[in-house]
């Protein structure tokens, strides 16, 4: 079970901010990621909206930027890191000194780098420049490296300068670019030991305890220089051993010695910490959130978690479409600590010059496969880019990533370009649906429901059949296509009636299709269909009056896409009706997750086509604007055949289960859950209850009661009979 957030050793005023914000225990999230946050790590995280993840990434990132800007405060100007101070440290690859993309362990000898196309490398914090010495690596992961010895002024590209020199896994050794065959190549799990001798001016190498033989005479101009332990990496992991612990080979003793047993080791210049300077408009927090909605819940939510944080008090600026910017750009400059926004929002100030990311420590990338599914993913490695890879104290960029899966390829493709050395936090585990979740299927067939013949109202639809044949007569798939169109709207009017539905979330594929349903439903003029919609085409005043409208349900139904819900923490919503199946598996889960929480029941119900349906995919330059071009997108058009039956498939394999199909009168079939729960309250059946797991354990719990009394009454009689045979 989660433990309390004071377990966590987080800040007394934090804890005072989350206790009046009536949290009790940490969720399960919160109780894996906090802790791994705190502790510096890359982190990625699946859990379901609505359970705690915003407190998982928020808490811990408020508590390391207020301590990092005491910690700043407490600092005189120019202070540094001394010779001394670092000298006595035990050998590891240098924070400080290494490329951009270059990872190193919290230990300083685990290293890596997924960096593809370019070499990333890193030296020792420590250098010999007399003696005779040896270390060594193993390669713990496929890639590209090379392994050996540099001067300060080299490249982090070893084996590339004149002043540095290095074995590769292909088997050649290298000096200022000259490559020559040398040993024999090695590979993942091979152990390099890396020999230099700087009294006759020599370096050498072996493989598994195997001595390869001389590789390299030191040029006399670099006699007297400091070398360091040097490595370059492409896509590729490396463990160190300077000595600290046994070697896996044994090494001539008397000859070498462990790196880490030299007496008069160097400290790189490079090592002096600069005076770290304060760039206002820069955060040291970046959160990056699909929807202006969910941006501003993630914003508010930090502002209650600082609230009794004593001064210097954090700063936490919005940004997002629909505020005043004359405002945001005001508060950028007076300083900014977390920033929470959007991706083109947070472009758009970064290109005007008034946000800045060269502070950044902390990216949290949150709803990732959203953000990915808005085709943002080249906004998204543009603003990692963006922000330094290290700080100017050797502390690597944190990257927090969340995700409904991370089993999801887009996501697993973004973790490996900017993450390092990541946890994995996967509380959802294989998509399920919960028990406190009804899902059903309505099946729209035209041709057996012939009533869309004689509508006379009816829902307008997206227009993609405008020139197309679709009187009831043809036989053209263009007439079933717009049958089913015109179906689907009476048959969610026809559900909400039939099933008494007094608050749910409908979800439509597109922007235009939301408008459409909402028109139509409102043209009803009765309470019954009270609705309004949420995406991004609608003015952000509007969709923030419209969100709480339904949240304090003075409507009864928000219609949405399946962007604009991502995330939106609203509890208790006992409907979903999808009028039309996502294309994406996680997707139809995400969806009927909205209901069904916090053990209340709920009901999802999708409608699905039995015939191919064609729907508008816009790949033009407008996404969608006064684009009437009907053509299929193979022919260079903007439609495709939406295939619904298929999408169902794929998702009943991917649930392992047959979803229930109810006929088009809308009537849920009797089961465990008809007539022994309503919608949206607590389930309350017998066999599943709480009241009634009682009943059924009180005997035994009673029975369980008299055997304890019995054992303890047996146990004190032992201690006095054993006190009196000892007395």
């Amino acid at each position: 079970m989660a433990g309390h957030f004071s377990e966590f050793g987080m800040l007394p005023e934090l804890l005072k901010g989350v206790d009046e914000m009536g949290w009790g225990l940490a969720t399960d999230i919160q109780a894996e990621a906090i802790p791994m946050i705190l502790g510096g790590g890359d982190v990625l995280m699946a859990a379901e909206t609505g359970s705690g993840k915003t407190g998982a990434f928020c808490l811990p990132v408020i508590q390391i930027v207020y301590e990092n800007i005491l910690a700043n405060l407490s600092e005189q100007p120019g202070n540094q890191k001394t010779k001394t101070e670092v000298a006595k440290g035990k050998w590891e690859m240098s924070k400080l000194d290494r490329s951009s993309s270059f990872a190193i362990s919290e230990d300083g000898l685990l290293c890596q780098s997924r960096e593809h196309k370019e070499w990333q490398g890193s030296r020792s914090t420590l250098g010999v420049s007399k003696g005779s010495y040896y270390y060594e690596v193993k390669v713990t992961d496929e890639g590209l490296c090379r392994v050996g010895f540099s001067t300060e002024n080299a490249t982090l590209e070893v084996g590339c300068d004149s002043e540095s020199f290095g074995f590769g896994g292909t088997g050649k050794k290298s000096t200022n670019k000259q490559f020559d065959t040398y040993g024999e190549p090695y590979g993942k799990n091979d152990i390099i030991g890396c020999f230099i001798n700087l009294d006759n001016g020599t370096i050498k190498y072996s493989k598994n305890g195997k001595d390869l033989g001389h590789a390299f005479d030191i040029p006399k101009r670099l006699y007297g220089s400091s070398f360091f332990a040097s490595v370059t990496l492409k896509n590729a992991e490396l463990l160190f051993n300077f000595g600290d612990t046994p070697f896996q080979h044994a090494t001539p003793h008397s000859t070498y010695l462990p790196l880490s047993k030299a007496k008069d080791a160097t400290l790189s210049k490079k090592l002096s910490v600069s005076k770290k300077y304060t760039n206002k408009s820069s955060p040291a927090a970046l959160i990056i959130e699909p929807s202006r909605e969910l941006a501003s819940q993630t914003h508010d939510q930090i502002s209650l978690f600082k609230k009794y944080l004593p001064d210097p008090k954090i700063k936490n600026v919005l940004l997002v479409g629909g505020e005043n910017s004359s405002e945001q750009i005001k508060a950028l400059q007076s300083g900014v600590d977390i920033v929470t926004g959007t991706p083109g929002k947070l472009d758009d100030f970064i290109s005007s010059g008034n946000l800045l990311l060269d502070q950044v420590r902390f990216l949290i990338l949150d709803e990732a496969d959203g953000l990915l599914n808005q085709n943002q993913g080249q906004l998204i490695e543009k603003l990692y880019n963006l922000c330094p890879k290290m700080s100017s104290d050797g502390k690597r960029l944190q990257v927090v990533l969340c995700s409904a899966t991370l089993h999801n390829l887009e996501v697993k493709k973004l973790a490996d370009k900017i993450m390092h050395f990541p946890t994995w936090i996967d509380l959802k585990g294989q998509d399920s649906v919960p028990d406190t979740v009804h899902h059903v299927v309505c099946n729209v067939d035209p041709k057996s429901d012939t009533s869309w013949h004689f509508l006379k109202h009816k829902i307008q639809t997206d227009g993609i059949h405008l020139k197309d044949d679709t009187h009831p007569t043809s036989k053209l798939p263009e007439c079933l296509s717009e049958a089913v169109k015109v179906l689907k709207g009476e048959y969610v009017i026809k559900a909400i009636s039939q099933l008494k539905m007094d608050q749910g979330i409908i979800f439509c594929r597109t922007k235009l299709d939301c408008d459409n349903l909402e028109r139509y439903m409102k043209s009803k003029d009765v309470n019954e269909f009270s609705c309004v919609c949420l995406h991004s085409d609608r003015t952000p005043n509007e969709r923030t009056k419209n969100l709480w409208s339904f949240k304090n349900k003075k409507v009864k139904f928000l219609i949405c896409t399946d962007v604009a819900a991502r995330g939106l923490d609203i509890k208790g919503v006992p409907f979903v009706i999808n009028v039309t199946l996502p294309d994406e598996k996680a997707n139809y889960v995400h969806r009927i997750g909205r209901v069904g929480r916090a053990e209340r029941m709920g009901l999802a119900l999708s409608l699905v086509s039995k015939y191919k349906e064609k729907v508008w995919y816009h790949k033009c330059d407008s996404r969608g604007a006064n684009c009437n071009n009907t053509k299929l997108l193979k022919e260079g058009g903007c439609a495709i055949w939406y295939d619904e039956q298929n999408y169902l498939s794929e998702i009943e394999e991917h649930l392992g289960e047959t979803i229930s199909q109810i006929s088009n009168d809308m009537v849920v079939p009797i089961n465990e859950f008809d007539g022994k729960v309503v919608y949206g309250q607590k389930r309350q059946n017998k066999g599943s209850g709480f009241k009634y797991h009682l009943e059924e354990l009180a005997p035994a719990v009673k029975d369980l009661a008299k055997l304890e009394k019995q054992v303890q009454l047996s146990y004190l009689q032992y201690q006095i009979d054993w006190r009196q045979t000892i007395s």
